[in-house]
């Protein structure tokens, strides 16, 4: 069975709380696609400025270590792996800046929803409160992320600090 767009969306803590009226507003704007697995939706460094919501399937997560390491020669390598209700490129909606990783399908089949920046910008800038929505949930899942990953440095930063036991 095949989730509506407005369904879809209304599963993501992107658009989490907005009416059916404005949750048929971002599904206007809403381009689906339908992927196989290995294919790349965004790459690491380049410039895009999309927002994907992930209907079905899965999308992985992939950082170049070449980014922070003398190694050229290293495969890259996941650090997550998103599912149906998930979101990603959120970052560029805020800073249209380059993408951080490479999202790649890692599911034989994916339904994913693409959101140009520029189409729900205007559209938040012609409903106020539908923007004020959400810019809140971005906010929110911006922060979630960021503790997150917080959460993982600090527990590396425990694991360097810790005295090796000899064997």
């Amino acid at each position: 069975m095949q989730l509506s767009t407005d369904a879809a969306l209304s599963m993501t803590g992107l658009f989490e709380n907005l009416t059916a009226t404005q949750l048929a507003l971002v599904a206007a704007i809403c381009q689906p696609g339908h992927y196989e697995k290995g294919h790349i939706l965004l790459r690491e460094n380049d410039h895009s400025d999309e927002l994907y919501v992930i209907v079905s399937g899965g999308v992985e997560i992939l950082i170049s270590p070449a980014m922070i390491s003398h190694h050229q020669d290293m495969q890259p390598i996941v650090v997550a792996e998103l599912r149906a209700g998930d979101i990603l490129g959120e970052v560029t909606l805020v800073d249209e800046g380059l993408r951080t990783a490479t999202a790649r399908i890692s599911h034989k089949h994916a339904h994913i929803l693409r959101i140009r920046r520029a189409q729900l910008m205007r559209l938040c800038d012609t409903y106020p409160e539908l923007g004020y929505k959400i810019m809140r949930n971005l906010a929110a899942e911006l922060a979630l992320k960021l503790r997150q990953s917080d959460l993982i440095i600090r527990e590396y930063q425990l694991r360097l600090s810790l005295p090796r036991r000899s064997e």
